[in-house]
């Protein structure tokens, strides 16, 4: 209480220089009541003249306003007016006690209460006659008075021979409202907002009218706490709230009361307002009304200074648990009435929030936009003013404001959902601020939620469906742009030529221009402000897949087919000076084609070599520019899509998640399978359609010694310092890889297939590894070609053939039977194999067997 107190220095002269002991306690209440000294002099000299005559006796010092009247006149006052105000005052006090507020009803008594209601109206009115007239009924009415007052006054209490009597004083409200003023005191004159520095003093004066008055402990805690909230009411000073609410705190509870004063409580009672009120209920309940008000609107009320909702919040449930005990009934526990403060105070803020959104001269935003801004705003600061607060008596209130809001504004959000067709300028406005606004409460409430509490307060929410609503909205957004997407793909790659763009960049245009159309509907699905889900983003993702599989596709169908590079195998003959006859071979084992067969060849469109190497450079550009494009992609949903959403995902999202990785695996696999296609094309059209008549044609022709595959090496190297010089450096060695592939494939044809004008014979065997060791060489080209390791492995199957055309003609007799007939070769050659070196060996043995066993026609060389 002293802190409450003003500083010594602001202490008045007259007060730092009262009197001594009693007599200046008595001064400086005097002076805190605002009684005027002259008005304190006649009182004082009136009871002196009241107590002539009356040494020894004790006085009835309830009945002081009948003394005053008594013996002080008008000339005490130097004011007419004054002395009549004064007169007025003395004679309600006795009507108010004497009749209007007596603890024992009259009974019998009621007309001695109309005589001195008439009396008094007298003396009231003797005042406006002429002064001695005047005086003279003064004075008789005054004398009457006496007799009616005093009799009145000492009615008997309970009835019994005590002796007790009952006061006018002792009437309920008066003598709480006299004890209200008295208490009154404490507050300084100078700072209504303070206590003057004898409050303590004073408050221990004020308990020796407690007997007077009728006062217990609970009527003095419960008195001094209605004084002390009045006065914060009126001064909005929160110590003094604190003080009150200590002195709430201290009334007593109806246990801890004893059996006389819980007697005397119930038999106080008044009317108000028709209706009959405790003594308690008199005082706490309009102070419980005042603070649920200011608490059913704490955001009007306590946005400037929460501290003193706090003390507020105090008040008001400490003032209903004394007030349900009061009553004897079964109320709501304490945390419904927070969850009531809570949707009372919401619903307003909320309805004037969107007052506000509606008389505002907004240009560009929806309402419905503002209003989620305006919302969020009003959110986030009930969890950093309020809920602080609430909180310590409901652990759920952030809780439960979040979702009332969210409730609030899902009313009003609804009938745009639903009408929402396409993706216009207030689509675009509304869903962002809508799902922000959503997504924002979800990670309030997990964040404030207990363990295992967070997803069942979420599943409560009823959710707005924005991303719904908005994916439904984007995917026909992204249909459309695929579709034309498409469009442009097809257009570009009409119009390539499959000419570089530079010797530095070795790729065609239209890849460039299909990342182009490609990136800008990137940037236009993610320029799109509204919410999106993954599978708006998986239908961008498979669009943009499918555009560059029809590129590589596209690229690849222009090829023909490497078949129709490769002349036709010639018919399978045995050797012979002189002329042969057709005849067909075993079907088992061997068909060979007809004469007329052999001859066909169609119109075949090839490529030029550097028109496959762009197409190929093209492909590998398209295929290296994916991951940086995916990562762009999935940079851009990433801020598009913070970690705050993940809460919701968990919650509604129960397919698997995307994959950060291999969205375009289907475009990789198909341009993947284009190059190595192309790369195989490339190679087979060099060997077999370029250097057809030096390699297929003419190689080992007529015998190995006369046209050697040294002769080879120059054309070949042609060829490939034309791919080298086109080809990314990056598909060298996956083209000259091809190459090589294709080389050996001319090998194995020219070896085994190499018709009728070609003979062998088993000492050719050494040549043929010397030739092959050449080609080798040729690809590894000192370490500056392919690997070692790589060609080695290519070379390896035709090494096996060239090792049987080694062997004597017995022995590969011998093992083509061993292999007809089921036992397996010993030489590790097939019976295809074995049959075609037979057929152009020189060796007329080879040729007398083929003749008996497998009736293979003569060559006509």
């Amino acid at each position: 209480m002293r802190k409450l107190g003003r500083s010594k220095t602001q202490t008045l002269a007259s007060q730092s220089e009262r009197a001594p002991g009693m007599a200046g306690l008595l001064e400086t209440m005097r002076a805190q009541m605002e009684i005027s000294e002259s008005m304190d002099i006649r009182t004082r000299k009136g009871l002196l003249n009241a107590l002539t005559g009356k040494v020894g006796k004790r006085m009835d010092t309830l009945l002081i306003p009948l003394e005053l009247l008594c013996c002080i006149s008008r000339t005490e006052f130097s004011d007419k007016k004054a002395y009549i105000r004064w007169q007025k005052r003395q004679l309600y006090m006795l009507e108010e006690g004497l009749i209007n507020h007596p603890v024992v009803g009259f009974s019998e008594s009621g007309r001695k209460g109309s005589e001195l209601r008439i009396l008094l109206a007298k003396i009231e009115e003797s005042e406006f006659r002429e002064s001695s007239a005047g005086e003279v009924q003064r004075t008789e009415c005054l004398r009457s008075l006496r007799e009616i007052a005093v009799s009145l006054a000492e009615r008997s209490t309970r009835g019994d021979l005590t002796g007790e009597v009952c006061h006018w004083a002792d009437g309920y409200p008066l003598n709480v409202k006299l004890y209200e003023k008295l208490l009154l005191s404490v507050f300084d004159i100078l700072d209504e907002g303070k206590l003057t520095e004898e409050v303590e003093e004073i408050l221990e004066l004020l308990k020796s009218t407690w007997r007077v008055l009728g006062i217990t402990e609970t009527i003095h805690y419960t008195c001094y706490t209605w004084v002390l909230f009045r006065q914060f009411v009126i001064t909005k000073e929160l110590g003094v709230l604190q003080h009150a609410i200590e002195q709430l705190n201290r009334i007593p509870l109806r246990e801890q009361r004893g059996p006389q004063e819980r007697l005397h409580l119930k038999s106080l009672s008044s009317r108000v307002d028709g209706q009959e009120l405790s003594f308690l209920q008199s005082f706490l309940s309009p102070i419980q009304k005042w603070a649920d008000k200011r608490l059913g609107d704490y955001h009007l009320h306590f946005s400037e200074d929460p501290a003193v909702m706090e003390g507020i919040l105090q008040v008001a449930i400490v003032t209903r648990r004394l007030l349900v005990e009061e009553s004897e009934t079964v109320t709501a526990m304490d945390r419904d009435q927070i969850e009531s403060y809570i949707s009372s105070s919401i619903k307003t803020a909320f309805t004037r929030t969107l007052q506000g959104v509606d008389k505002s001269d907004a240009m560009h935003d929806h309402s419905l936009a503002l209003l989620a801004e305006e919302t969020k705003k009003l959110l986030k600061k009930e969890s950093s003013l309020f809920s602080p607060i609430l909180s310590q008596r409901h652990p759920q209130s952030i809780v439960i404001s979040a979702s009332l809001l969210h409730r609030l504004y899902g009313i009003k959000l609804k009938p745009f959902l639903d009408g929402a067709e396409h993706l216009t300028e207030d689509v675009v406005s509304v869903f962002p601020a809508a799902d922000s606004l959503e997504h924002y409460i979800m990670s309030l409430i997990s964040s404030t939620s207990g363990d295992g509490t967070a997803e069942v307060n979420l599943r409560k929410l009823n959710s707005y469906q924005v991303e719904s609503v908005s994916g439904t909205l984007v995917m026909r957004w992204v249909n459309s742009q695929l579709g034309r997407l498409l469009g442009w793909v097809d257009r570009a790659l009409q119009q390539e030529r499959w000419e570089p763009i530079s010797p530095q960049q070795r790729h065609a245009p239209s890849i460039v221009e299909v990342y182009r159309i490609v990136e800008e509907t990137v940037d236009q699905f993610f320029a799109l402000k509204v919410p999106m889900r993954s599978s708006e983003l998986n239908s961008l993702f498979r669009g943009v897949d499918n555009a560059f599989q029809v590129f590589a596709k596209h690229v690849k169908d222009k090829l023909e087919n490497k078949e129709d590079l490769i002349p036709p195998v010639p018919v399978l003959t045995r050797y012979k000076k002189e002329a042969g006859i057709k005849a067909f071979v075993k079907k088992e084992l061997f068909e060979s084609k007809l004469p007329e067969e052999t001859t066909k060849s169609r119109v075949v469109d090839v490529q030029a070599t550097p028109i496959l190497c762009v197409q190929l450079n093209t492909l590998f550009y398209a295929i290296s520019q994916l991951n940086k494009l995916e990562d762009s992609i999935w940079e851009q949903w990433t801020a598009k899509k913070p970690r705050e959403q993940f809460i919701k995902k968990s919650l509604e999202e129960k397919s698997p998640s995307l994959k950060q990785k291999g969205s375009f695996d289907g475009s990789r696999k198909d341009i993947n399978a284009a190059i190595d296609r192309i790369c195989e094309f490339t190679g087979t059209k060099i060997i077999f359609w370029d250097l057809r008549e030096p390699f297929i044609e003419n190689l080992y022709k007529p015998s190995v010694s006369q046209n050697r595959l040294e002769d080879l090496i120059e054309p070949l190297d042609l060829e490939l310092s034309q791919l080298c010089s086109v080809i990314s450096d990056q598909l060298r060695d996956r083209i000259v890889t091809s190459l090589l592939q294709a080389s050996l494939d001319g090998l194995v044809r020219v070896l085994l297939d190499g018709g009728s004008s070609r003979v062998f014979h088993h000492t050719d065997a050494k040549i043929l590894e010397e030739d092959l060791e050449v080609l080798k060489e040729f690809f590894i080209s000192g370490g500056d070609g392919l690997p070692r390791g790589v060609v080695e492995n290519h070379v390896a199957r035709v090494r096996q053939v060239i090792k049987l055309h080694g062997y004597e003609t017995r022995e590969l007799i011998d093992d083509l039977r061993s292999s007809s007939g089921g036992g397996g070769s010993k030489l590790g050659g097939d019976t295809q194999t074995l049959l075609r070196i037979l057929c152009h060996r020189t060796d007329p043995e080879a040729s007398q067997f083929l003749k008996k066993q497998f009736r293979i026609p003569k060559s006509l060389s």
